[in-house]
């Protein structure tokens, strides 16, 4: 199976400035997409940004211009930059990769979440 680790959550105050990192591991043949999604309580789990191969980069509207999220392929390493952090920024963020595996199986995993805490 593919494992997705991530780390860099934590307490920061209203317009500081995290960097989230999320790297797959296993018999991996291709990552196609991988994604940050993000999840507060009693909310819905929502699409942050997402970073397909060979396509443009999607965000939604309400980080556009603070958050940029990267890929380091060699390493299948996704990451989430983000700046003029919000209280409303709180949640656990998720990060998802969709590919194929060395056996041409497709798969589709999740990280196990990281805590963002945007507070004074």
């Amino acid at each position: 199976q593919v494992q997705l680790v991530e780390s860099g959550g934590g307490l920061v105050q209203p317009g500081g400035s995290l960097r989230l990192s999320c790297a797959a591991s296993g018999s991996i043949l291709s990552v196609e997409t991988m994604g940050w999604y993000r999840q507060a309580p009693g909310k819905q789990r929502e699409l942050v940004a997402s970073m397909p191969s060979g396509a443009s980069t999607k965000y939604t509207d309400s980080v556009k211009g603070r958050f940029t999220i990267s890929r380091d392929n060699a390493k299948n390493t996704v990451y989430l930059q983000m700046n003029s952090l919000r209280p409303d920024d709180t949640a656990v963020y998720y990060c998802n990769a969709i590919g194929l595996t060395t056996t041409y199986r497709t798969f589709g995993s999740w990280g196990q979440g990281t805590q963002v805490t945007v507070s004074s």
